[in-house]
């Protein structure tokens, strides 16, 4: 969405079991905060992707140097987010905790591997969360975003499966294309795809939205 962290985000909102309260603040700067990472990766990735800097005595390609940058940029970011706003979501932080860990692996390592495989853990595990509240008959979404979207019971149920199935679903894609395609293919897939399938994705639930919607007397109760 665009990159996992703001697809995922902006999907599930933010999957937890509570809505913690937080300032507000300009959705521009918001927006600003969670695209910038993703937005400055892209641009360092296609300026960087032919050099390649010595450190140490090891030679570090144009991909380690962009993750290296997206590393810190994502913690600064996030940091400024959490000031301003004060609060941050449990899947903030998770995301936050994986990029700085997969991410970390490949600068470490210098191998690119670790941080192509981020996106699938991400997505694994939204829709493992989402997965386990449905065996527990609940709906996770519902707890966050029932008062952006205020559905019947039925209709949260669907939409979580169908939601968990479509992380399942990017996960898959993730690996197929970073396992079987090119850097550029993989980054444009983590910076655009991800977010047009997002939103194809709740473009098509629109036909179930207004069949599960509340009443508008249910929505005002």
């Amino acid at each position: 969405m665009t990159d996992e962290e703001i697809a995922a985000g902006r999907a599930g909102a933010e999957l937890q079991g509570a809505r913690p309260k937080g300032r507000r603040i300009n959705p521009w700067v918001k927006l600003g905060l969670e695209l910038g990472p993703v937005i400055a990766f892209f641009v360092a990735f296609g300026r960087l992707k032919d050099a390649t800097v010595t450190v140490g005595g090891t030679e570090y390609g144009g991909f380690i140097l962009a993750t290296a940058g997206f590393i810190v940029l994502m913690v600064v970011c996030t940091a400024i987010l959490w000031r301003l706003t004060g609060r941050l979501a449990p899947m903030q932080v998770a995301t936050l905790v994986l990029v700085v860990v997969f991410g970390g692996l490949s600068v470490w390592l210098n191998d690119e591997r670790f941080f192509k495989m981020k996106p699938t853990m991400i997505y694994l595990l939204f829709a493992g969360t989402l997965g386990f509240g449905l065996l527990r008959g609940r709906s996770y979404l519902a707890l966050v975003m029932e008062e952006v979207m205020p559905l019947t019971p039925a209709g949260w149920m669907i939409l979580t499966r169908r939601l968990a199935l479509f992380f399942l679903a990017l996960a898959v894609a993730n690996e197929v294309i970073w396992r079987t395609m090119s850097d550029q293919a993989w980054v444009n897939f983590k910076t655009f795809g991800l977010t047009l399938a997002m939103f194809g994705f709740f473009m098509a639930q629109g036909k179930l939205m207004q069949q599960h919607a509340l009443p508008d007397e249910d929505k005002d109760g």
